[in-house]
């Protein structure tokens, strides 16, 4: 079972939208159940509380739909919070948190692994540019052991320099793997060139010299920063009760003091682009990529909602502008639009898979006449209707299930609003075709443009043989 991973945020996975007016706000009990939360609102089924000793925000979705609960603690830190000598901290950090701690290791039989392997329970966890989290689900009867676990791993992890060498290679291999992915690095470096001064530049898994060489006390320093209750959200979702769950995070998380010193917040800011970007990748390979990215504001602005209609229509399903004008013309094996939807200043991506014999420069001029055309023309009312129409497919299907909707919870915290997994649909509902055109004339600019080619390179006896067919 893989029980580690680094999952670098995908915003084709999931659109966020604009902090969008509380309309469907349940009715909410006037203090918490429990003494010692302070409850703090309700919306769309969702219960946040906040632990008053320590600062923890928890989000509680009640679902007897079976007897299973997915619990998720999500802590605010990121590859964003890394710099040069630490890259990659955040995620070896969270392959070492499975190595241990004071009540719960491999010794006394207790582990992580070893508990969860006994229950049948699957769990987790990733890493991300906005936050790090670790989850589990399992029988309703076996939330609180696992709770315990994670609980104690908080602020009582075991940090030995000999598991850093270990898991410093397993790192490293998945670091050596995503090298020899050409669109991968194409998508890295295109973020890198896009930019300049968040430190969205580098890459979640970081440098490979940073991984090799952080000294653990480095590493134990990030942990004493980043991993404090009131650091962190802790999302039950499953066949629990209110009450009895509060009691049980209560006993397991309020015995931790806030952090003694305010957790390190990121103030920089993105300076205006001044002109277009361009990168070239060439690797071995077969089909070229061209990947152009424009700069869009946080997930958590007004504009997000009809950016993510604007990315539908241009590239969902077998109707939309770049399927028609890139596959369709045999241009293209596929094509993609969506939006990182970051905490921080986000990017808006256009991607395309060349087919064989297609020239960059034939591509890149295809999907920006495209894009001219919605700045010049606008959409239909039909083409925002059926973009309206598939997200709202897509978000029921994202919503099935516990651990589907702790982990879709988990991005909007990680984007700074939980609520916008509430309001998020409504919101998209509401966009107009002027919306579109909009946004498309705001935002798509050349100035404010990254654009990257991976340009395969032909091994010399393929080429030879090419040649003499």
């Amino acid at each position: 079972m893989h029980k580690h991973s680094t999952a670098t945020r995908r915003a084709v996975a999931i659109l966020l939208s604009s902090v969008f007016s509380v309309a469907h706000a349940s009715a909410a009990p006037a203090s918490a159940p429990v003494a010692g939360f302070s409850f703090v609102r309700s919306l769309g089924g969702i219960e946040e509380y906040r632990l008053d000793s320590n600062g923890l925000q928890v989000l509680i979705k009640p679902d007897h739909s079976a007897p299973v609960a997915t619990f998720d603690i999500v802590y605010h830190v990121g590859s964003r919070h890394e710099v040069t000598g630490t890259t990659g901290s955040t995620h070896l950090l969270e392959h070492l948190m499975f190595k241990g701690s004071d009540a719960f290791n491999a010794v006394k039989g207790n582990s992580l692994d070893q508990y969860l392997e006994r229950v049948g329970g699957t769990y987790n966890a990733t890493t991300s540019q906005d936050r790090t989290n670790y989850f589990a689900t399992v029988g309703r009867t076996s939330l609180e052991d696992y709770m315990a676990i994670e609980a104690d791993r908080m602020r009582n992890l075991w940090l030995h320099d000999s598991d850093r060498q270990a898991e410093m290679t397993v790192v490293r291999n998945e670091y050596e793997r995503g090298k020899n992915n050409p669109v991968n690095v194409l998508m890295e470096e295109v973020t890198a060139a896009a930019y300049e001064a968040l430190p969205y530049h580098h890459s979640t898994i970081g440098w490979k010299s940073d991984i090799e060489n952080v000294p653990i006390e480095k590493l134990r320093a990030f942990y004493d920063t980043f991993y404090w209750p009131n650091n962190a959200t802790a999302i039950l979702v499953g066949d629990v009760d209110v009450r009895a769950a509060l009691t049980m995070i209560q006993k397991h998380y309020g015995n931790y003091a806030r952090s003694p010193r305010p957790i390190p917040q990121i103030y920089t800011e993105e300076p205006e682009q001044t002109g277009p970007r361009r990168v070239t990748v060439k690797k071995p390979g077969q089909l070229g990529t061209v990947i152009i990215v424009h700069k869009v504001p946080n997930g958590r602005d007004a504009d997000t909602a009809p950016l993510a209609v604007l990315d539908s229509i241009l590239s969902e399903g077998k109707s939309s502008r770049l399927y028609k004008a890139m596959v369709d013309a045999g241009l293209a094996t596929d094509v993609g639009a969506f939006n990182s939807a970051s905490f921080d200043q986000s990017l808006n991506m256009l991607m395309v898979n060349l087919a064989p014999d297609t020239q960059h420069e034939k591509a890149e001029k295809t999907v920006l006449a495209e894009v001219e055309r919605v700045k010049r023309d606008g959409v239909t009312a039909a083409e925002v209707s059926a973009a309206i129409r598939r997200f709202r497919v897509q978000q029921a299907l994202g919503h099935d299930g516990t651990s589907a909707v702790a982990f879709a919870l988990n991005e909007y915290v990680a984007a700074g609003d939980w609520t916008l997994y509430v309001t998020l649909e409504e919101g998209v509902a509401r966009v107009t075709p002027e919306d579109v055109q909009r946004v498309a004339q705001k935002y798509l600019n050349e100035d404010q443009s990254t654009t990257g080619w991976y340009v395969p390179i032909v091994p010399e006896a393929r080429r030879n043989a090419a040649a003499g067919s």
